[in-house]
């Protein structure tokens, strides 16, 4: 067990102190948005909005995600990642708290556009400053340690949220929210500011390329959107089927989904540092890390034995935590060779769209067709995004040879 733990705890040596920041900095910002997995409950329930709005809403929500993160691309290639990380924590504070005083449908389909056209002007920023804290032969590693702390953010935060809801009500969640986006700015300021940070990787490039221009990315794109639409049917479509075809009770869903950030927890980074190899061609390991999400739902078409619900979560989340790192770091490497903002904008967008388009038709196909015929579409579709990344990695090859 003393080897185990200390073999453990190698995986996360030799990482920048910026990194391990960077990281706290993300953990407060995620935790701190805990208004979120509350949205839908605060706006039915406190303000009578029916279903149909609070859908409406919710297109609103991803369609401020998707121009915030292309807006954060831009803005990172013209004054830098950190100016815009810091206004965009220290107004998302602000427009946290403002939020709670939206009371009619227009008002906050507005106000939740705003909120999140700024708050995710943080991660395109955000990726590029961890490219540049960490050195070439670290950044899958430190890609994996953000993933740690978005995680444990996402985990304490609803909890501490329900805590407060019960004990304050949803407007003490909206001040909580403001405080810890401010608190995470003045904490950038502190320990990141330009003058203290060190840069362990600058890239400067003289005649930058534009994402948009670069084919093989948007090939990635395309595939990457197809992995986001995929995998968060596990958070949509999934209870779902747990309760109405396996008949799990909700603490039983519970677990089993809390099973998957257990798992990522303890092995994600080991598994990294051991893959993590430069005779290992990142999109291969992609492209298994999506052949195994896609797979996980088909294989619950093949037996009633109620034990192939831990086989299908293995898969997923194994694969997830191949392809996520995996696909990070290679959108890093590729923005090297021109604006690194839009890239990791564009990157950032493919993951924005598929949670517009994801839940949604995962929930029409359910409806029309049931959830046979949806596991086998899922896998269908994700065995398309790995027969595109497998056609990347010959556009790729070409590359190399002209």
């Amino acid at each position: 067990m003393k080897n185990l733990f200390r073999n453990y705890i190698n995986t996360f040596k030799g990482l920048s102190k910026e990194v391990w920041w960077l990281s706290l900095i993300t953990l407060i910002n995620r935790a701190g948005t805990m208004v979120i997995p509350f949205l839908s409950l605060y706006l039915t329930k406190n303000l009578n909005f029916s279903l149909s709005d609070v859908g409406w809403i919710m297109s609103f929500f991803g369609l401020g995600s998707v121009i915030g993160t292309w807006l954060g691309g831009k803005l990172t290639d013209k004054i830098g990642y950190y100016k815009v990380m810091f206004v965009s924590l220290f107004l998302t504070g602000f427009l946290f708290v403002f939020l709670q005083y939206l009371t009619t449908f227009e008002e906050f389909c507005a106000g939740i556009f705003l909120v999140m056209l700024v708050a995710d002007a943080f991660r395109p920023a955000m990726f590029v400053a961890l490219s540049a804290y960490s050195k070439p032969e670290n950044k899958t590693r430190s890609v994996t340690l953000i993933r740690l702390a978005i995680n444990l953010g996402f985990s304490v935060g609803p909890a501490i949220g329900g805590i407060i809801i019960v004990g304050i009500g949803y407007q003490g969640l909206f001040w909580v929210d403001g405080i810890t986006c401010a608190l995470a700015a003045v904490l950038l300021l502190q320990v990141l500011h330009p003058k203290k940070a060190k840069v362990q990787d600058e890239v400067k490039v003289q005649n930058p390329i534009s994402a948009y221009k670069d084919k093989a990315f948007w090939v990635f794109f395309v595939a990457m959107f197809i992995f986001g639409f995929v995998f968060l049917q596990y958070f949509s479509t999934m209870p779902l089927y747990y309760k109405d075809v396996r008949f799990l009770s909700e603490l039983e869903i519970g677990l089993l989904m809390g099973f998957n950030g257990f798992f990522i927890f303890l092995f994600e980074m080991p598994l990294i540092n051991w893959l993590e190899n430069p005779m290992h061609s990142k999109i291969k390991l992609v492209l298994i890390g999506l052949f195994l999400v896609a797979i996980s739902f088909v294989i619950l078409n093949s037996t009633s034995w109620i034990g192939i619900l831990i086989v299908g979560m293995l898969f997923m989340t194994v694969g997830e935590m191949i392809a996520f790192p995996f696909s990070n770091a290679f959108a890093v490497q590729r923005a090297k060779k021109g604006n690194q903002g839009e890239y990791m904008a564009l990157y950032a967008i493919a993951f924005s769209l598929s949670h517009i388009f994801s839940h949604n038709s995962g929930m029409h196909l359910v409806a029309k067709f049931g959830f046979e015929f949806t596991l086998n579409f899922l896998t269908i579709f994700g065995l398309i995004g790995v027969a595109i990344l497998f056609w990347l990695m010959i556009l790729l090859k070409k590359e190399k040879m002209f």
